[in-house]
C-alpha cells in the first residue's frame, strides 16, 4: 500500500478493526473477553470523543 494511502486511511482502518475484534470478543466469550470487548470498543469511542472536544475547544 502507497503511503498516502495510509496517511488518509490508516487510522480508520485501525479503529474499524479494533471495532470488529471488540464486537466479536463480546459475542463469542465471558471472562477475559469481556475485558478485551470493553478495551477495544472504548477505545475508538475515547479517541473520537477527544477529536472532538479538541476540534470544538480551537
Amino acid at each position: 500500500m502507497s503511503p498516502a494511502f495510509m496517511r488518509l486511511w490508516g487510522v480508520p482502518v485501525l479503529l474499524g478493526i479494533l471495532t470488529v475484534i471488540g464486537l466479536v470478543a463480546a459475542l463469542l466469550g465471558d471472562g477475559l473477553l469481556d475485558y478485551v470487548s470493553a478495551l477495544a470498543l472504548g477505545i475508538p469511542v475515547a479517541l473520537g470523543a477527544w477529536h472532538g472536544l479538541r476540534k470544538q475547544g480551537q
